[in-house]
């Protein structure tokens, strides 16, 4: 009953809240961590990246990083994407696996890169980093703490995320956390505008269900990225779901698996769908404290690929440009009625 209540205060509320920010300059803008940036500014964007992270390791242990080391690794290595045309990279390593906004916004001003944190927690892994009070709090408290980094700052930074990352485990029916946290996100949703990035790879039932829930709290597909959605196997499905709105990240480019990539891509464009497509490699410049998966492929292998397989100028930064910024712009987006 209480969420219940929650949904309808919300639903009743937004009509308002959405006419008082339609002129807010804020819905123009995207927070990085060294500041909003007006959305015409992410330029060439990397959607799905890790600059660092200590995934794998314990919650305990995931903040420890080797900063000397980190620096002369990753900083260095943005430069260099940087001459290869990115300008913004959006960082999905969350909170307990290895989330400093501190040393990100040192990488960033070192390296001219933008770079864009998160909030929220990541529920894949068999939930080793979802924090223990996350089972017996409320969706409407997780929200909370979400909802405060986005308008007070992260960990007593003046750091704010510019998206939310969500995770559901691979392979397995969604379970009862993981609608909460999803649930969660959409509340966070309501009251930031702020996008929601969810690692939901093959587990189709997963991607169903959070369809359902958008409809639910009455917010569009378009809030919504479908993150690893190349590891579906059914490009139908994924056209499916791109047709009602949703984010479809294809984001494991390398340099082996082009010929897939733009095969897929192709079937998007013939659907007129190019421009629900976001595209990025899942690497990671700082893996453990150690080797780099990198992530250049895009630049380096498949667009020049596309360019000779029937993609225009204007379909590459549809891609890279066009799509990220209108996935990622904060507004609250609202299924019309």
């Amino acid at each position: 009953m209480k969420t219940v209540v929650v949904k309808i205060f919300l639903i009743l509320n937004l009509v308002v809240l959405q006419l008082a920010c339609q002129n807010d300059k804020k819905l123009n803008q995207i927070n990085t961590v060294k500041g909003p940036v007006d959305v015409s500014e992410l330029g060439i964007s990397l959607t799905h990246e890790h600059i660092m992270s200590n995934f794998g390791s314990e919650m305990d242990e995931a903040l420890n990083y080797d900063s000397v080391k980190l620096f002369n690794q990753v900083i260095p290595y943005l430069k260099e994407l940087k001459t290869l045309g990115v300008q913004s990279i959006f960082d999905c390593t969350t909170e307990y696996f290895g989330r400093r906004v501190d040393l990100l916004e040192v990488i960033s001003d070192s390296s001219g890169v933008q770079i864009i944190t998160n909030t929220g927690f990541y529920g894949a892994a068999n939930d080793r980093y979802i924090p223990a009070f996350a089972y017996e709090a409320s969706a409407e408290s997780i929200s909370e703490i979400w909802i405060d980094e986005f308008e007070n700052g992260i960990k007593g930074t003046a750091i704010k995320p510019g998206f939310i990352k969500l995770a559901f485990d691979d392979g397995m029916p969604p379970s009862n956390i993981d609608k909460k946290l999803f649930s969660a996100g959409l509340l966070s949703h309501l009251s930031t505008g702020l996008t929601l990035a969810v690692h939901t790879g093959a587990n189709l039932e997963a991607a169903k269900l959070q369809m359902e829930l958008l409809s639910e709290y009455n917010i569009h597909p378009s809030a919504w990225i479908w993150t690893h959605a190349s590891k579906l196997g059914n490009d139908e499905i994924l056209i499916e779901f791109a047709s009602k709105g949703a984010w479809i990240s294809l984001d494991g480019v390398n340099e082996n698996n082009c010929k897939e990539y733009i095969e897929r891509m192709q079937l998007f464009k013939r659907k007129k769908l190019l421009n629900k497509v976001l595209l990025s490699h899942d690497g990671n410049s700082f893996r453990n404290g150690g080797g780099m998966k990198k992530f250049e492929a895009i630049f380096k292998n498949l667009i020049p690929e596309m360019r000779k397989n029937g993609f225009t100028e204007d379909d590459i930064n549809q891609i890279t440009v066009r799509n990220p910024k209108e996935a990622f712009g904060i507004k609250i987006r609202m299924t019309k009625n």
